[in-house]
């Protein structure tokens, strides 16, 4: 029955998601020197975003055991990048002067990738100093998955540093039980990866942006990091935003009672048809990021988890629906607005320009409930979650 259910539905299956402040980075040999998220290249070379990549895929070096393996990439973003478009060739090779390309790669054992972040992160103020860590999703390759982080960076304006959980999914339709074998198998290596950004020297807050069946993966694993006794990474766990999700009802109420929901923002699309797929091969168990809050029913079970909720629902790109949080210029930007707000901790050290060139200033204040289920994000900006 699954099988027939996903040959029926592979063409919207398909299309489901691919996965400046300074122009002080340079990669010479390799080797990247520590400089902003977003660095505006020479005229008429890319910009660069750095990206430091955790991976337990077998491409990477690893074998199928869940083992990460890292990397420091930088990834190049044209000067005619449109927001919310991440530009690949219809066929063959890309252009790194129209098109998302890799610019470098440097390999590197566990304690050199930490040693690097932490000398990113070093001198760094404000909320530069945070980290924000994407898990992608179902059927997303490598490359879409550093792609996709980097347009997100790019397009958001995030001033911090951009890390990658890249699990080892087949990048396939028709491998949806395949993947979430590979998403379970990488627990271990996320919750290890989780703590040891949390413990990086000098770093402000560890945000997740989750994706998909990576939601479902990164709430098993502050679930499994609740249990050991660090629910909040020691004080580090900043927004968890889950754009999405892939999660049965039930098992997401279960994962949420292990973490704070206070620092928990879902991302819905009651039109999102790969959702609807994920649903009918579970059996018609309610996906979390499918939910309405249009519907009575739906809003009242959603009220009682207690998270902030956003429907971009009206922002969908295409018939698939499952892309709109990276794919909607708005509503990365606004991903971007609800990760810099202004912490009470940093009052003092508010003064860094985003890719905008605008500054983050003046009095800060005290830490914000949730907003209402009922705001629709393209009626008003996503408030900021101050002080969490």
């Amino acid at each position: 029955m699954r099988k027939t259910v996903l040959i029926l539905t592979a063409a919207l299956a398909a299309t489901l998601l691919s996965g400046c402040v300074s122009d002080g980075m340079r990669a010479v040999d390799g080797h990247m020197s520590n400089a902003a998220s977003y660095v505006s290249g020479p005229q008429g070379e890319p910009n660069r975003v750095p990206l430091f990549v955790a991976s337990t895929r077998r491409g990477e070096g690893a074998v199928d055991d869940g083992r990460a393996y890292f990397s420091l990439t930088a990834i190049g973003v044209p000067k005619n990048h449109r927001p919310g478009a991440v530009e690949r060739p219809s066929f063959g090779q890309a252009d790194r002067h129209r098109h998302f390309t890799v610019l470098s790669k440097r390999n590197m054992d566990e304690e050199e990738f930490y040693g690097e972040l932490s000398s990113h992160v070093s001198g760094r103020i404000g909320n530069s100093r945070d980290i924000l860590l994407y898990v992608h999703g179902f059927n997303t390759t490598h490359d879409e998955a550093r792609f996709r982080l980097a347009q997100v960076v790019a397009d958001g304006g995030f001033a911090g540093v951009a890390t990658l959980f890249s699990w080892n999914s087949r990048g396939g339709v028709f491998n949806y039980e395949y993947d979430k074998e590979a998403a379970t198998v990488s627990r271990d290596a996320l919750e290890k990866m989780l703590l040891a950004l949390s413990r990086t020297p000098g770093v402000g807050r560890v945000h997740i942006l989750a994706h998909s069946m990576g939601a479902w993966l990164t709430m098993e694993t502050l679930r499994g990091v609740a249990l050991s006794g660090h629910p909040d990474l020691d004080g580090k766990l900043g927004e968890v935003m889950l754009a999405n999700p892939d999660i049965d009802l039930n098992v997401f109420r279960q994962q949420l009672a292990k973490v704070d929901p206070h620092r928990v923002s879902i991302f819905v699309a009651s039109n999102d048809r790969a959702l609807a797929i994920s649903s009918r091969i579970a059996g018609a168990r309610t996906r979390l990021g499918a939910m309405d809050p249009e519907k009575p029913e739906d809003k009242a079970e959603l009220d009682r988890l207690g998270v902030a909720v956003h429907d971009i629902s009206s922002f969908s790109t295409d018939y698939v629906g499952h892309g709109a949080f990276a794919e909607a210029p708005d509503v990365v930007k606004k991903i971007g607005a609800h990760i810099a707000a202004p912490r009470a901790g940093d009052a003092d050290k508010m003064a860094i320009p985003d890719f905008r060139g605008d500054e983050v200033g003046g009095p800060v204040t005290p830490s914000a409930p949730p907003p209402a289920i009922s705001q629709k994000v393209e009626a008003s900006p996503l408030p900021p979650v101050a002080g969490r």
